[in-house]
């Protein structure tokens, strides 16, 4: 089937319907371009959400899966296998972490991570010491847990009562999160780099500060990398910029080359709380997705390859002021590396859907925010393409 309106009808009938789509079929993909199925070419500045970190038909990450279907798909958790115990190796081997949790999703990693911070608080402290602070315009998930520590009422209204011991704070003043802390406060959770937010950096005053909060307060710390990590910033981990380290970590995205992987990175004094059976799950970690995530991070944690991102992420910076200068709707132009935010002046819908028309993907982060996570791949031959896009498609709210 190859009828772009005949496969929107069988997704409008039988798909709930949860997300609004863009109005073309995706079919194929290869290198940092994606294909539909009347054959327009996309210029992916997207990523999958961040995710598609070696763009698309990467020969490696290829190879890595199919050898590992040959082998074994799935056998649960109950069982070794190779792949996750040699990932989970690589895994704290550039980290800051003693131990990895291996799930399936963003959401799931803060899932994990709310319960092991009540876990060990609950050990140490007792029963009293159970909430948590998140930061305005935070974006941490969907289900329940994430949902209550993620501000967002058009979010959360229609699904309350949500956990409770939430607490917000505002982010990038530590003023504001110090009126929340007591001894209840289990954890902190922070984007080093919120996405969904609006790409906002945290002042690296602000991350220090949260750190000593918790020390004061004993408390953990919680980076939350879902969108940011693995080499988007330029760096591995984004925290890694700000010469911090949390307690735990969660991240997602780029993990499993594009297969559903989720993380939570744990020092060893939170791992000392946890025991057989206190949290689990059935597909997490599994053969395929661990063989792929192996080829992902040993790429991306090159150096050679990270100075690769920051150099294209100060690139398109460049070129992105550039523009801002002969275009008065942006704002500002913020980010690290190649996780990059464009402030406009009115929403910024209609850039989107114009950037579709000219072959570009981008995405919005909040109503005037247009977010740019193009793959770690980008060349600046393709950043140019994208940016004479870009400026073509603000034109149409400047004008």
């Amino acid at each position: 089937m190859t009828n772009t309106q005949e496969i929107r009808d069988l997704e409008n009938k039988y798909v709930l319907q949860t997300y609004s789509r863009a109005p073309f079929v995706l079919d194929h993909g290869e290198g940092v371009y994606l294909y539909d199925t009347d054959g327009k070419a996309y210029l992916d500045f997207v990523s999958g959400i961040a995710v598609n970190a070696l763009g698309y038909g990467d020969l490696e990450v290829r190879e890595a899966i199919v050898d590992q279907v040959d082998k074994l798909i799935h056998v649960s958790n109950l069982y070794y296998t190779q792949p996750q115990a040699e990932l989970a190796e690589l895994l704290v081997k550039t980290s800051f972490a003693d131990r990895i949790f291996f799930c399936n999703s963003g959401a799931e990693s803060v899932e994990g991570a709310i319960k092991f911070a009540r876990k060990w608080a609950k050990t140490h402290y007792g029963k009293g010491k159970n909430c948590f602070v998140s930061l305005s315009g935070a974006f941490h998930g969907r289900t329940m847990g994430a949902l209550a520590l993620t501000p967002r009422p058009h979010y959360q209204d229609a699904f309350r009562p949500l956990m409770p011991g939430a607490r917000l704070a505002e982010f990038n003043n530590l003023d504001s999160v110090a009126a929340q802390m007591d001894e209840s406060v289990c954890a902190i959770i922070a984007e080093p780099v919120q996405g969904e937010g609006g790409v906002n950096p945290a002042d690296p005053e602000f991350l220090q500060g949260l750190r000593e909060l918790c020390d004061r307060y004993h408390a953990l710390l919680i980076f939350d990398e879902v969108q940011c990590g693995l080499g988007r910033t330029g760096s591995l981990w984004a925290h890694q910029q700000y010469d911090i380290e949390p307690d735990m970590m969660t991240t997602a995205k780029p993990v499993g080359a594009g297969l559903p992987m989720g993380l939570v990175f744990l020092k060893q004094h939170v791992a000392d709380a946890i025991e057989p059976g206190d949290h689990a799950s059935t597909f997490a970690g599994g053969p395929v997705v661990c063989a792929a995530s192996k080829v992902v991070v040993s790429r991306v944690a090159n150096p050679s390859f990270l100075a690769h991102v920051q150099e294209m992420g100060d690139y398109l910076v460049a070129g992105l002021k550039d523009i801002a200068s002969r275009q008065p709707v942006v704002e500002e132009v913020r980010g690290l590396g190649l996780i990059i935010g464009i402030q406009c002046s009115s929403s910024v819908g209609p850039v989107v859907r114009a950037c579709y028309e000219a072959g570009l993907l981008t995405c919005s982060a909040g109503p005037n925010v247009l977010r740019l996570l193009p793959p770690l791949i980008i060349e600046k031959g393709d950043a140019d393409k994208a940016l004479a896009m870009i400026e073509e498609a603000l034109r149409v709210i400047g004008e």
